[in-house]
């Protein structure tokens, strides 16, 4: 059928990872492990148990599968994205780790709006989709310092303990709408709150988005917020307008945040230059 042309040979999955050895291991968490593969072009391996397609420049791509009933499930092969994950890029000390510029946050605000966009776009043979997990571990970085969006969808098929677990860590960070804790539903709204949560972080440089943060893009004081990292080399304009955005999209109501789609209108002629 469909994922006939995605599947791959179990054995080949195996030489890829050398027999999954701890060498090529690149990170493990409760439901998924990471491998490095060589597998014609270079593809990461994740073991999980669920299959799913979609393509977009800001979302990560499957490039295929295989089923192992001695190995317990499915691996998925992505492309291997090499420069990490956006919570590297933040809380770095001044001169210790790579200090974002000015216009690579802008062009990463964008291409994570575009990401989002697009799961949420309705269109022939691709349903709407709602992440269920949006945080700066799940937007990786490319050679090109493109971000692309990872893990969409899994809590679909994830045992309780270990989403509530994930829940809690969300929600310790801000990416969790407010309105989970009563609906215990992920809609359009709650994704476009962690947006405005991700947008912040990006702005101030920091992990954890507080209320004097929050407070600087809502008054629009951006020396309240601003990373000091940057040392000045930002445009005021682009930084009042990604800051207003940011407290669109993390307002309390959910029916006040804008949908994906505006914010990526909006975002259209921000390119981190004057």
């Amino acid at each position: 059928g469909i994922w006939q042309s995605f599947r791959f040979n179990f054995e080949e999955i195996e030489t890829a990872t050398q027999y999954f050895s701890e060498s090529n291991l690149l990170g493990k968490s409760n439901f998924a492990a990471t491998y490095k593969g060589f597998l014609r072009d270079g593809s990461a391996v994740k073991g999980l148990n669920v299959l799913a397609s979609l393509k977009h420049e800001n979302v990560v791509r499957l490039r295929g599968f295989c089923c192992s009933k001695a190995r317990g499930g499915c691996f998925l092969v992505y492309d291997f994205i090499p420069n990490g994950n956006l919570l590297q890029y933040l809380n770095i000390k001044d001169g210790d780790g790579t200090v974002l510029d000015w216009s690579t946050r802008v062009s990463i605000v964008k291409g994570i709006a575009k990401g989002i966009a697009y799961l949420h776009e309705y269109k022939v043979n691709k349903p709407a989709l709602v992440h269920q997990n949006i945080s700066a571990k799940k937007v990786l970085i490319d050679h090109r310092f493109n971000p692309l969006l990872s893990d969409f969808g899994l809590h679909n098929i994830l045992a309780i303990d270990i989403v509530f677990g994930s829940l809690k860590a969300s929600a310790a960070m801000g990416y969790l709408a407010p309105e989970y804790a009563n609906t215990g539903r992920f809609t359009e709204k709650s994704n476009v709150n962690a947006f405005g949560t991700l947008v912040l972080q990006l702005l101030s440089g920091k992990q954890k988005v507080t209320s004097s943060i929050r407070l600087g893009a809502k008054t629009r004081k951006y020396q309240d917020f601003i990373d000091s990292n940057l040392h000045g080399r930002f445009f005021e304009h682009e930084v009042a307008k990604l800051a207003r955005i940011a407290w669109l999209c993390t307002h309390e109501c959910p029916i006040e945040r804008p949908s994906m789609e505006e914010v990526v209108q909006e975002l259209g002629n921000c390119n981190g230059r004057p």
